[in-house]
This record gives C-alpha cells, sequence and structure tokens, in this order.
C-alpha cells in the first residue's frame, strides 16, 4: 500500500531541491504542447478555409440535363454485328432541352430523403451584357437567394450590396466584380442584358459578387429564379439545375447514381467533380498530423532524457531511502509522481501559451480576393485539440518516469553506500 502522505512531500522535496532540472523538464512539455496547439490550430483552420473554399460553392450533387451525342446511332441498328467496323463522322449531339424534366416532383422527393438537408433549383442561361455597341457574352443564373446564403454561403461572396437587397427587388441583378468593373457599374446603376433569343432587359445592380476566380467573375451575375424565368419568357416549372446539399457528403455518390437511373439526368456528386481537391485535402491532413505528432514525441523523448538524468544523479538519495525502509515500489512511485507533476504542470502552461500564440495569429491581417470576407488568418479552436495536447502531457511524462523509475526500484543500496 503507497502512502502517499509521505510520498508526495518526498517528490516535491526532490522537485524544487534541483529546481533548474524541474524547470527545464517543465519547459520542455510547455514548449512541445504549445508548439502542437499553435501549429495544429493554425494548420487546420488554414485547411478548412480552403477546403470552405471548393465545397461551400459546391453542391454535393448538382442534377441537370448534359447535352451530348446519341448513345447508340442509325448505323448501330443497320450494322449491329460486332465484326463490322463502323466509321461516323461529324456526330452531332442529340435534340434536348435544358430544362429538367418534372424537376418540382424531383426536388419534393428529394427534400422527402433524411439523408438531404435541401435540394435548391436554378435557372442557368447564356446572355450578354450591352454596353453601348459592344455586347459582353455572360451567364446569368437565376437562384433562390436565401436558401443559397443558408446551405451555400452565398451571402459571403456578396462584397457590396447584399442577398436580401436581391430578394426584395425583382427586377435586380447581383453582378460579378469583373463585370463591375469592366463596365463601371456600382451599386444603384442599371445595366441592360439580352438573352440568346435577342430580347432586351434592364435591370438594377443591387448587389456585386467576387468569387476570386477571374474567370467566374468576369461573366457570372444572378437574379432571382423566378425574374429568370420571366426573362426566358418560360413557367415557374422551368428548371435547369437542381442543387443538393447532404448532412453526410459520403452519401452523395450513392444519391446522385441513383437519381440518374430513376429520372433519367445527369447527376455529378461532388467526390467526382472535385477528385484533385480531395486528394489534396488529404495530403494536407496527413502533414499536419504528422508534423503534430512528431513535435509530442520529441517533446517526450526530451522528458525522458531529463528524468533519466535526475535519477543517476538521485542515486545516492534512493539509497538511503532504501535503507531506511523504504521498498521499490515506493521509490519508483516517488519519482513517477515527479514525472507527473512536471507533466501536469508543463501540460497546462502549454495550453495557454498554445492557446495564446494562436490567438495573436488570428489577429494577423490576411486579406484573399477567394474571400474577401476573411479579415485575418483562419485558426481553429476546436477543444478537441486543447484534451489531445493535455492528455499526451501526462501520458508522455507517465512513460518518461516509469522507465527511468524501474532502474531506481532495482538500486541495491548496500553498493551504492560501499561505492561512497
Amino acid at each position: 500500500m503507497v502512502d502517499w502522505k509521505i510520498i508526495l512531500p518526498i517528490a516535491k522535496t526532490h522537485l524544487f531541491s534541483k529546481i533548474k532540472q524541474t524547470t527545464i523538464a517543465s519547459l520542455g512539455v510547455t514548449f512541445g504542447i504549445a508548439a502542437y496547439i499553435t501549429l495544429v490550430s493554425f494548420m487546420t483552420g488554414l485547411n478548412e478555409m480552403l477546403d470552405g473554399l471548393v465545397l461551400n460553392r459546391t453542391p454535393h450533387v448538382h442534377i441537370y440535363n448534359e447535352i451530348k451525342p446519341t448513345e447508340k446511332q442509325p448505323v448501330d441498328y443497320l450494322f449491329g454485328s460486332e465484326n463490322t467496323m463502323k466509321i461516323v463522322h461529324s456526330v452531332k449531339p442529340k435534340l434536348s432541352q435544358k430544362k429538367i424534366y418534372n424537376a418540382l416532383p424531383l426536388i419534393k422527393q428529394l427534400e422527402e430523403n433524411v439523408d438531404v438537408k435541401a435540394a435548391i433549383p436554378q435557372v442557368n442561361t447564356q446572355i450578354f451584357y450591352k454596353s453601348g455597341s459592344i455586347d459582353l457574352g455572360g451567364t446569368l443564373s437565376g437562384i433562390m437567394p436565401i436558401k443559397e446564403a443558408d446551405f451555400f454561403q452565398f451571402g459571403d461572396y456578396v462584397v457590396s450590396g447584399s442577398v436580401k437587397d436581391l430578394v426584395k427587388n425583382e427586377n435586380g441583378i447581383l453582378i460579378g466584380a469583373g463585370i463591375a468593373k469592366n463596365m463601371s457599374l456600382d451599386l444603384g446603376d442599371r445595366v441592360q442584358i439580352s438573352t440568346v433569343n435577342g430580347d432586351p432587359f434592364y435591370l438594377k445592380v443591387v448587389g456585386i459578387y467576387q468569387s476570386g476566380i477571374a474567370e467566374i467573375d468576369n461573366i457570372q451575375s444572378f437574379v432571382n429564379l423566378r425574374t429568370a424565368q420571366k426573362m426566358l419568357q418560360e413557367s415557374s416549372n422551368y428548371i435547369t439545375d437542381i442543387n443538393v446539399k447532404m448532412y453526410e457528403i459520403d452519401k452523395s455518390v450513392e444519391l446522385s447514381k441513383r437519381i440518374e437511373n430513376q429520372f433519367n439526368v445527369t447527376a455529378i456528386d461532388v467526390k467526382t467533380a472535385n477528385a484533385q481537391f480531395e486528394t489534396g485535402t488529404n495530403i494536407r491532413n496527413i502533414i499536419t498530423y504528422a508534423v503534430s505528432i512528431t513535435l509530442l514525441i520529441v517533446a517526450g523523448f526530451g522528458i525522458y532524457n531529463i528524468l533519466n538524468m535526475v535519477i543517476y544523479e538521485k542515486m545516492n538519495d534512493i539509497a538511503i531511502l532504501k535503507a531506511i525502509g523504504f521498498s521499490g515500489k515506493d521509490v519508483q512511485m516517488i519519482f513517477m509522481t515527479q514525472a507527473v507533476i512536471i507533466g501536469f504542470v508543463g501540460g497546462v502552461l502549454g495550453l495557454i501559451i498554445g492557446y495564446m500564440m494562436a490567438r495573436i495569429i488570428d489577429q494577423v491581417p490576411f486579406e484573399t480576393e477567394a474571400l474577401p470576407t476573411i479579415k485575418t488568418f483562419p485558426v481553429n479552436f476546436k477543444i478537441l485539440y486543447y484534451i489531445i495536447g493535455f492528455s499526451f502531457a501526462l501520458i508522455s511524462t507517465f512513460f518518461a518516469g516509469y522507465f527511468p523509475s524501474q532502474k531506481a526500484k532495482k538500486v541495491d543500496p548496500i553498493k551504492i553506500i560501499r561505492g561512497q
């Protein structure tokens, strides 16, 4: 039975008698944990921002009608033999419509799916921005602004005006930053656009959109869904695209295949559309956690070396303790108690310093066109990282004290005293 009333005072005496070594050991834990917290908070925050650049604006499943050639050409019906070589030149796409057939029932079915968070319709069409005698080609998207803001963070990319202004004004348009610059447009100005059929429309600029991708900002504009349908002289069931947001992104592949088979449309899941992005994310995460774990392991070895040296210097004390009746287990508990105390104090200080460093990074100015609403470096303050850091401080110091204390446990006091 360990008598902690005796063990703790002796451990405390050893720690304060060699205050320099104790301080160095504690600082080893402190800076190891602080470096871990700082690095993992910053890197995971940066990774989440980079992931958001794609995932925030990309639907988990994108449903549309793809214009493509007929899979089976007339010549295939005439010469269907496998031994026949068929050569067809200038194959044209089959006559198809951009409208999704039975789009509203499809949206209703998707919204009833327990795995689907939202299914948002869009109308996408080609337009021309008219500036005097100059026509600039572009793309117009009819959207449901509030839903786009709620589920795809659309409002984060509106640098002037707001999403609500687009909702209030049926003749309003939210134009890309590149268009606004090229045509010298600002809030309140009117812009003339025409559809591919040549019908002219005058719309009021109620906001400016900036995605950070010049190719998009130079052509893309947004209006209300009903406004786009009116411009194309179509009814309220005219939908060209459906963007699906899911609770679990991993289920998007299965859902996209099921939609294609059931409704005869094209459904692209986010993993297929952004395969390279997912690979980059995995590599960044591996590097982040590999470096973080390395920092913690290096700190653990440093603690082990310091405690190992402390035990060698305390051989005389160990011999005296055993000579006056302390068992090997009591001696082991004394040194393991010292190690855990060092780990606890160093871990707490490391969490405090790491949190302060993360806060400092969080205040450093950071501006990017890709995310105009972000003004400082992204930092992740997830509590899990602090729990992991503190747990590792205790575990590493426990084992760093355990192995050297095993040697102390087996010390023969007679040999030490004779040597003196």
